[in-house]
């Protein structure tokens, strides 16, 4: 009786509408009769309220059903019984599409490779094919939208799927990997700071740097990259070389003191197929001269990226990531404390996880276990995500030669409290294979499973999931934060590295949270607007700018060619004529006014007149080797700027790194009274050099311009820069050249080689100004403060900076340099100030 007491009554599992209506018949009739009364008991609607409605008669959808009923595989079969039934196209195409395997991307028939989140993207977004890629280019329109985009980044958060960036995986001793960096980056990981390369080395944050062919550091570089080191234990170690001796030509010098290793470099598809090799390369020579075995294998199709960007990235992460219970590893909490300082506490200190952005620095490598963000989460969830921090910094940046201990067994008081992350090691084995999340239908029908619980009722299409799909999927996904930025950049964003087939997974949970999908085009923007580069477009001494231009320019002819002559646009040469830059000593010589040769000797001139000031010029100028690329190299490092200055000028110019405008040298001369009329102490005059050098400046227009990309960076007189007072004050229109000298200032002698002209009307010589870079990003329209990136010659900005601090008072000098800048279409030129990017920063490395 006790027990049928406790018992609780529960709602009928079946209900009678028959029954339930005749229990009810009273009140029904009643409602009846009142609306009866109301309407007069007339039922039938006003015809001034009809609508007349063809859903049910469809007759477009019919004739394309009955269409694809003919066509299908069962009524082909009884036209042709002989031939098999082919299944269309859109059948096999969604069939495919729906599928989710562990590695590798689908493709289409012309083996162009899909995204993960190709059906996503191709029904919201313009997709384009490029780099063997369907890549989305940007939202569906005319390519507008930047105000809002950016309002999007600054208020809120972007989502950007780049999982067309690969890795490269390096297996084998410390010192041997460490070799082959050291061959192939510029800078090389040995030359950091012994605290940086402290924490690279031990997987606390991640390095940048430029990828080179094997012995050439000074040649055209391959692609900026990104490479990272497994976090350093007796586990993995142990591990990685337990794999490495199981695999075949195994030296037998193999010196076990040296621990084994795991380095990725991330590398852009447009410079894979070259980086890979150039890795490769350096492999199989450190192997030769060292005789250690070192495995160099590509991860592609097996690891996705996703980039978070705008300033609720953050928050974002911790509505999306809900991280399963157990210990990881957060060294870079207490990187202020050395372990010489610290007081060696053993108190185990509990954190919530994500939950503050200021304690994760810049180029923060943090891998955690995640659940499946599709599926619903409780309350626990967030109770669950507590983790156990370190206690000192120096007990992960140190070579662990102890047990770790196992999560499930008791942390030892006095053996410290470094632990190990099951996220870290899921990531680094992906080449050997990761779970795949569970199906869509699965979480559906376990969704509706509980939603009819809930109701007390009967499920009777309920139905249990394949048991051998549930062994082989996974309801956890190990991941890998990477933080893009800090509190201080103007990049603010993270990236989520994660196995390719869970990309879906986390896509749609990202999106309906908020986070805006961004394309190449928008992400181009984003760059812009943190001054950042942005590869391949403002990288013009790689090979894939080569190649992206080229097929620029084919994109834009064949639409010139489709219009007609008549309204044809001017032809403008693409990509911009990098080879019509003469080295400082060749550019203007006295007077000389016919074709400058590369064979001509410079030793008889004298010293360069003032290259702004001489109205003598050149007639054309034409590269001798016949090479349309770029041509010289471009200085990313205040290391390799100091270098430059000091074996052209002797450390004395009018540039000035970052070191030196820390220890404001750069204040001094700038506010020098001495450089008034003439030329501070300690300061030379610019000298001769034959070799082309460039730089990165950011561009701001001065009052009016709008920089397009391709545009011509120029060298003003500074008659251009003291009378534009003067002409605002008298509403004159500014410097500008005839239409017919702008639309003849380059000439195209063969397919893709160009030549610069200058006019022979004196009129239109005196206009004419000499080219000394170009813009690689132009303005954004929806920027506050629009910028444009170019890259101009380093011996010309010195130029530039000497004259105009010579003949400006200190009131009136600026730490920019004044620069005129032209639109290839155009014929005004507009007066710009160049801010050199490596007096503002140490290194020029960051990129999108």
């Amino acid at each position: 009786m006790g027990s049928d007491g406790s018992k609780r009554s529960v709602a009928p599992r079946t209900l009678g509408v028959r029954k339930f209506a005749e229990s009810r018949a009273a009140e029904v009739e009643n409602l009846h009769s009142i609306v009866a009364n109301r309407l007069s008991n007339n039922f039938r609607s006003r015809r001034d309220k009809r609508r007349r409605t063809t859903a049910h008669d469809n007759q477009l959808a019919n004739r394309r059903h009955r269409k694809r009923r003919k066509d299908s595989p069962v009524a082909g079969a009884d036209h042709n019984p002989a031939a098999p039934g082919k299944v269309p196209r859109r059948v096999r195409r969604r069939n495919e599409l729906k599928q989710n395997p562990e590695s590798g991307f689908c493709t289409s028939g012309d083996g162009t490779r899909r995204l993960r989140t190709h059906v996503w993207h191709a029904k919201r977004f313009t997709m384009t094919k490029l780099w063997g890629f369907y890549l989305p280019l940007g939202l569906q329109g005319r390519g507008r939208g930047s105000r809002a985009l950016l309002k999007w980044y600054k208020q809120g958060v972007v989502i950007h799927d780049a999982s067309y960036h690969f890795a490269v995986q390096f297996d084998g001793p410390e010192d041997s990997l460490i070799s082959v960096l050291d061959r192939v980056l510029v800078p090389s990981p040995s030359a950091h700071p012994m605290d940086m390369s402290h924490s690279i080395l031990s997987g606390v944050t991640y390095g940048r740097a430029l990828l080179h062919h094997v012995g050439t550091p000074l040649s055209k570089p391959i692609a900026p990259v990104m490479y990272m080191w497994r976090h350093l234990d007796q586990h993995n170690t142990g591990k990685v070389q337990q794999d490495c001796a199981n695999g075949e030509g195994v030296p037998e010098n193999i010196d076990d003191s040296v621990p084994f290793r795991q380095l990725w470099v991330w590398i852009h598809v447009s410079a894979f197929t070259e980086g890979y090799a150039a890795l490769k390369c350096a492999c199989q020579k450190e192997m030769d001269e060292v005789g250690s075995l070192i495995r160099c294998s590509s991860l592609e199709g097996h690891l996705a990226k996703l980039e978070i960007m705008g300033s609720g990235a953050f928050k974002l992460l911790q509505k999306i990531l809900h991280p399963i219970k157990h210990a990881v590893e957060r060294p870079f909490q207490l990187k202020k404390h050395s372990s010489i300082e610290a007081s060696m506490d053993e108190k185990k200190m509990e954190c919530d996880l994500l939950h503050n952005e200021d304690g994760f620095p810049s180029h923060a490598i943090f891998s955690l276990m995640v659940k499946d963000p599709r599926e619903y989460m409780d309350e626990e969830t967030f109770n669950d995500s507590k983790m156990i921090a370190l206690s000192t910094v120096d007990e992960v940046l140190s070579h662990v030669t102890e047990k770790q201990p196992s999560i499930t067994q008791p942390v030892d008081k006095g053996g410290g409290l470094l632990l190990l992350s099951q996220a870290h090691h899921g990531l680094w084995d992906a080449a050997s294979g990761l779970r795949t999340p569970i199906e869509e239908n699965v979480l559906h029908t376990e969704r509706h499973k509980k939603r009819m619980d809930f109701l007390c009722l009967d499920n009777f299409n309920s139905g249990t999931s394949n048991s051998l799909d549930s062994l082989q999927s996974s309801r956890s996904c190990p991941i890998m934060l990477l933080r893009n930025g800090s509190a201080d950049d103007r990049l603010k964003g993270w990236s989520i590295v994660l196995p390719l087939s869970w990309v879906k997974a986390f896509w749609i949970p990202f999106i309906s949270k908020g986070a805006h999908a961004v394309g190449l085009r928008e992400k181009h923007w984003i760059a812009n607007n943190a001054y950042l580069p942005y590869f391949p477009w403002d990288y013009p001494d790689c090979n894939a700018y080569t190649s992206l231009m080229a097929i620029e320019a084919a994109a834009s002819h064949s639409k010139a060619d489709r219009r007609p002559p008549a309204v044809r646009a001017l032809k403008v040469p693409i990509p911009p004529p990098w080879s019509t830059i003469c080295s400082f000593d060749k550019a203007f010589t006295t007077g000389v006014n016919t074709l400058i040769s590369s064979e001509r000797s410079t030793s008889n001139s004298s010293s360069p007149s003032n290259l702004t000031n001489s109205s003598s010029g050149v007639t054309s100028s034409r590269l001798r080797d016949h090479m349309c690329g770029f041509r010289g190299s471009v200085v990313r490092t205040n290391k390799e700027l100091t270098c430059f200055l000091e074996n052209n000028y002797g450390g004395h110019s009018f540039l000035f790194p970052y070191n030196m405008v820390r220890d404001r040298s750069f204040l001094k001369a700038l506010k020098d009274q001495s450089n008034v009329g003439g030329l501070a102490n300690g300061i030379s005059r610019v000298t001769a050099c034959h070799d082309l050098c460039f730089l990165r400046v950011i561009l701001h227009a001065l009052k009016e311009g709008f920089f397009e990309e391709g545009a011509i960076v120029c060298a003003p007189r500074f008659t251009d820069i003291s009378s534009r007072d003067l002409r605002l004050e008298n509403n004159e229109i500014g410097l500008q050249m005839p239409q017919s000298a702008a639309a003849s200032y380059f000439k195209e002698v063969c397919p893709g080689e160009w030549e610069i002209q200058v006019p022979e009307d004196p009129i239109a010589r005196e206009s004419h100004r000499w080219p000394i870079g170009f813009v690689t990003t132009g303005f954004v329209r929806g920027s506050e403060k629009p910028t444009a990136e170019a890259f101009c010659e380093v011996n010309y900005l010195a130029h530039l900076r000497e004259e105009q601090w010579t003949e400006m008072s200190v009131e009136r000098r600026k730490k920019e340099i004044y620069v005129l800048v032209r639109n290839m279409r155009s014929s005004a030129y507009r007066l710009a100030l160049a801010t050199i990017v490596l007096e503002q920063q140490e290194d020029d490395l960051e990129f999108m």
